[in-house]
């Protein structure tokens, strides 16, 4: 039979294995209060900066949060292909610098009533010691197009191994897998509203 310190002393291993065991999950967001995003019904995805090694983590990440945004029932999202064609009409070439005119037209342009621009910051492996695990890191705003403010915005990071594969040598999620899990986190945090 187990005396209760031994237990109590089980339990707090137990806990903080538990603890250690969570991978690294950051996120910082601000939705605005004074907006009624009741208004928003259809919303456009635009290109996302990539800061990262691989070429394609904007697209996919981009891809994950229209289709994210799609599941979560809140808005329609405008098509990539229309958006490409609009923002050729539009000639807007830079799109971290628009001015709220170019929002503006935009929205008029694709009958939205934002748009959403993100950076991709990680989107690959992290090595901890001799374990790899994936590291992804976005930021993701939504711009009102009748004024051209941020509404929301969110940056999270999911990723490294997590004590079991720190310890153990057990599997850590894939990068799909990660990067699906924060970008559905992200977009979670409209739902507050």
């Amino acid at each position: 039979m187990i005396s209760r310190a031994s237990a109590v002393l089980c339990g707090i291993i137990l806990s903080l294995i538990f603890l250690s065991g969570c991978s690294t999950k950051v996120e910082t967001f601000h939705i605005s209060e004074e907006y009624d995003f009741s208004y928003i019904k259809r919303v456009a995805v635009l290109p996302f900066t990539n800061l990262t090694d691989n070429r394609n983590a904007g697209e996919i990440i981009r891809q994950l949060v229209i289709s994210e945004l799609l599941a979560s029932g809140l808005v329609d999202v405008v098509h990539t292909g229309n958006v490409t064609r609009a923002l050729k009409r539009q000639n807007i070439t830079d799109i971290n610098s628009m001015s709220v005119s170019q929002i503006r037209a935009l929205g008029k342009d694709l009958k939205v009533q934002a748009v959403i621009l993100g950076t991709v910051e990680k989107y690959g492996e992290t090595r901890i010691g001799a374990v790899s695990a994936p590291e992804v890191t976005i930021t993701l705003m939504m711009v009102e197009t009748d004024g051209g403010s941020i509404v929301w915005s969110v940056t999270k990071t999911r990723g490294g191994a997590n004590f079991l594969a720190r310890h153990f040598g057990a599997k850590p999620e894939t990068l799909s897998e990660t990067a699906l899990r924060v970008v559905r986190e992200a977009i979670q945090t409209l739902y507050v509203y």
